[in-house]
């Protein structure tokens, strides 16, 4: 009798889904801008640098793409997939579901113009970026951070949409 190895799903995650300690150190950044045919609202994830005890680039790093993982998104180089309906909208307070079984991340600052354009069905972007952003990145920087994540491989994508109620 031979035992069977059971080959695990290309989809599992065996990295674990940060909880929301991890979260709070996080950057986000949205907008919206034009397409190539309509508006596309934007939002980009990163972490700070190092600073709290124990933090690494490392265990940073591993966080993020524990996040990458649970929203299964992929390599900015990528065809974008679209990774379902993540967005959580109440009035001015949005959310977004990145896969964590009990908790979700608040979007800070997306702006009514942003918000508009998701509860209409617009299409977002949702970027995950590997390397440390530094709070308060204005938008030259941020480009400057996306050319640079998604050139080196350090970026991850996703389409994603409001969650209906």
């Amino acid at each position: 009798m031979t035992a069977e190895r059971s080959v695990p799903d290309a989809g599992l995650s065996f990295r674990a889904v940060p909880g929301p300690g991890f979260v709070a150190g996080c950057s986000v950044t949205t907008w919206v801008a034009e397409g190539f045919f309509s508006r596309i609202a934007y939002v980009l994830i990163g972490h700070a640098p190092p600073r709290r005890a124990g933090e690494t680039a490392e265990s940073l790093r591993e966080g993020l793409m524990g996040m990458v993982d649970a929203m299964r998104l992929r390599p900015a180089a990528e065809r974008v997939p679209i990774v379902g309906a993540r967005l959580l909208v109440r009035g001015p307070l949005v959310a977004l579901d990145y896969g964590h079984p009990q908790y979700v991340m608040r979007l800070p600052g997306t702006g009514e113009e942003w918000r508009a354009h998701v509860v209409k069905g617009g299409p977002v972007c949702l970027t995950v970026g590997l390397d440390s952003v530094p709070p308060g990145a204005g938008p030259d920087a941020i480009a400057a951070y996306l050319d640079r994540v998604a050139a080196t491989g350090h970026a991850y994508m996703g389409a994603t949409t409001v969650r209906p109620r």
